[in-house]
């Protein structure tokens, strides 16, 4: 007589098997946040608009920017540090994001102030009279007098929000359908998009651009409907702003990056031809990341000029391009803590040395002016990182992170 066989006891996996949580693959996200908590509100906290004063109001609009260079930083670092695009043209995006935020802010600001004047005319203007007169203070600087086209939706806060995202979007991804399907790789690539950026930077200095040439958009600072908030506190509504965003789209970035899209762009970088012969739409995801990341410098360009307070092509040109890549290699490339870390430092050193807050260095038969040289140690510093630290500063981090862990 046969004996009933028992049937065998099925163990649940071990614990550290199962597939771990998100932040628990990916410790840095959190301490990227909590940081960047801990910061934001110790600059609230010694802020002018809560009384210490201990911060003046145009350091907090420059940490203010520096977030918003770290978030272009960061779409930087996803396009070539992770997918090996070295993009020099995605500050045009930048500069675009801030042209289609500033239309609106100088729209309405001319329109509250023109209202105001015409409101003590004998007969009350009519719709066509303020907008001809809204057109003559705007664009009389470069001797029009007639809206263009371009600013149709000027006076729509929510179109030009959507603006900020579709014009850098659909340009990327114009550029980058023609650029990939081509298969266009490498230093061309790199050429074709600081052509784009000459180009686009050219056709803004044009007074008949619509875009007022070289003179630019100014007195983005004036929020419209809050004339009698000081600036002290806009100053940090914007600067909150820049912060949340930045979190955000740090999480995001880290989420791409850490499960199978981020392996293929990384496959892509490393061996493109590799990833292709294993059945991937190679120029589907370069798109992709080439667009999105053109958002992202497209929303940080929003949030940075009306901190900055003015627009001119000359942000647009490709040397802003260059630096951003150069911010990015000392940082470290691949690492999106170390894109931060690179645009937040040398944008911060940048201030000090420009803004004259630096003491100028006497050699005895020289006297070193860091106004004139911070450029050339800017220049020196990408040299010493590109040759003794190719991975840059987030390189070390890691260094002293593995050395402390067991």
């Amino acid at each position: 007589m046969e004996m009933p066989v028992k049937p065998p006891t099925v163990q649940p996996p071990p614990v550290g098997f199962r597939e771990r949580s998100f932040f628990a693959r990916n410790p840095s996200v959190l301490i990227f946040i909590g940081l960047l908590a801990v910061f934001t509100l110790a600059v609230t906290l010694m802020s002018e608009a809560l009384g210490t004063g201990f911060l003046s109001t145009s350091f907090i609009k420059t940490l203010g920017k520096t977030l918003c260079l770290c978030l272009v930083a960061i779409a930087m670092d996803l396009v070539w540090g992770y997918c090996g695009i070295l993009s020099l043209g995605h500050f045009a995006f930048f500069g675009l994001g801030g042209y289609m935020i500033g239309m609106w802010l100088m729209y309405e600001r001319t329109k509250t102030i023109v209202t105001g004047s015409l409101a003590n005319a004998e007969l009350p203007p009519t719709p066509e009279e303020v907008r001809d007169a809204i057109g003559t203070q705007i664009f009389g600087v470069v001797g029009g007098s007639e809206i263009p086209w371009v600013w149709a939706f000027a006076d729509s806060l929510l179109i030009q929000l959507a603006l900020v995202v579709l014009v850098p979007g659909l340009l990327a991804l114009v550029f980058g359908w023609l650029a990939f399907r081509s298969r266009v790789t490498g230093v061309y690539l790199s050429i074709l998009t600081q052509a784009m950026t000459l180009a686009l930077s050219l056709y803004l200095f044009q007074n008949d651009s619509g875009l007022r040439g070289n003179n630019g958009l100014s007195g983005l600072q004036n929020v419209p409907g809050a004339e009698n908030v000081p600036q002290s506190v806009i100053s940090l509504w914007f600067f909150w702003a820049s912060a949340v965003v930045l979190a955000l789209c740090y999480l995001l970035a880290a989420w791409l990056v850490s499960g199978k899209f981020g392996n293929i762009i990384r496959g892509i970088r490393d061996d493109e031809a590799r990833v292709r012969f294993l059945g991937y739409d190679v120029e589907v995801y370069k798109l992709l990341v080439f667009t999105l990341t053109a958002v992202i410098a497209g929303i940080a360009g929003a949030l940075y000029y009306p901190q900055a307070g003015i627009i001119n092509p000359a942000e647009v040109a490709p040397i802003a391009s260059i630096y951003l890549a150069v911010w990015v290699a000392i940082g470290g490339r691949g690492r999106l803590y170390g894109a931060v870390i690179g645009a937040a430092l040398v944008s911060l050193l940048s201030s000090w040395f420009t803004g004259g807050q630096a003491p100028d260095l006497p050699l005895g038969f020289y006297t070193v002016q860091w106004v004139d040289w911070w450029l050339v140690l800017l220049g020196f510093s990408f040299v010493l990182v590109t040759l003794f630290a190719p991975q840059g500063i987030g390189g070390l981090v890691d260094r002293l992170v593995r050395k402390a862990s067991p």
